[in-house]
């Protein structure tokens, strides 16, 4: 089902609440390493998104493994921002410490086979402090896979776009349980007080995208009444605009901004 999460500056989409710019790994997440988000007005280094999102995981003062570390994101900024993949955040982490903002050693227990652990540095603590108080913001981009299907509706039949917009409801209504656990399972450490309330945002996030279908799913009736009045129809019976119409509303609209 389309991932329809809130996506980085890059439009990640890889498991993220959603929508995928590439918040990647992730459906179509789409992108250019460098954003506003990244820029060196701060002071900081020219680092992606997402090596800020690691870094600040690591900021949790815990020392931790990738594998931790990508499964931690799976339930916590996942909803919202990144759900990186295994490679993804091995690639920030080897970032990181090129950086000098992270530190590993191997770990070996028991003649198991050693992990590399990682943690942050002084340094890394600075820079991600630094970078969450001061540098730019980028704002939300929604890549909105199932919202994409409807404004192609003239192409489509309007029960098939109906079943679409169900088939959505039941993605978000299993994330919103989902992310409901991950909610209480935060409860059990103060530290993650405010990683608790964004996950908090994202389960109201996944009800609000439940009530936008449902009225989406009544808006479809009042669309299909309308494109019965279009003047123009291609050879396959598909409504057509008329030429330049976009035009004229285009001129409009920017002489009433």
């Amino acid at each position: 089902m389309q991932d329809t999460r809130i996506r980085c500056g890059w439009g990640c989409t890889q498991g993220g609440l959603p929508v995928s710019g590439r918040l990647c790994a992730t459906s179509d997440w789409y992108h250019s390493d460098v954003t506003a988000e990244s820029q060196p007005e701060a002071g900081l280094p020219n680092l992606p998104p997402t090596s800020w999102a690691v870094l600040g995981m690591l900021a949790f003062g815990e020392e931790v493994s990738g594998y931790d570390l990508k499964k931690w994101a799976d339930w916590s900024i996942g909803h919202f921002y990144w759900s990186p993949s295994f490679s993804q955040v091995y690639s920030e982490l080897k970032r990181l410490e090129q950086h000098g903002y992270a530190t590993s050693r191997i770990q070996n227990e028991d003649g198991v086979r050693g992990r590399r652990m990682y943690k942050i540095t002084d340094a890394g603590m600075d820079a991600v402090s630094k970078w969450s108080a001061e540098a730019p913001i980028d704002p939300p981009i929604l890549k909105h896979g199932v919202l994409l299907r409807i404004w192609m509706g003239h192409l489509n039949d309007p029960e098939r776009l109906k079943e679409i917009l169900r088939e959505h409801i039941a993605y978000v209504d299993k994330m919103e349980r989902r992310v409901s656990v991950d909610v209480g399972g935060a409860e059990a450490e103060p530290a993650w007080a405010y990683p608790r309330i964004t996950m908090l945002w994202a389960k109201r996030y996944y009800a609000a995208e439940r009530e936008l279908a449902l009225q989406l799913i009544k808006d479809i009736d009042d669309a299909d009444a309308m494109l019965a009045k279009a003047e123009l129809h291609d050879e396959a019976g598909h409504p057509k605009a008329v030429p330049g119409r976009w035009r004229e509303v285009e001129k409009r609209v920017q002489s009433e901004e």
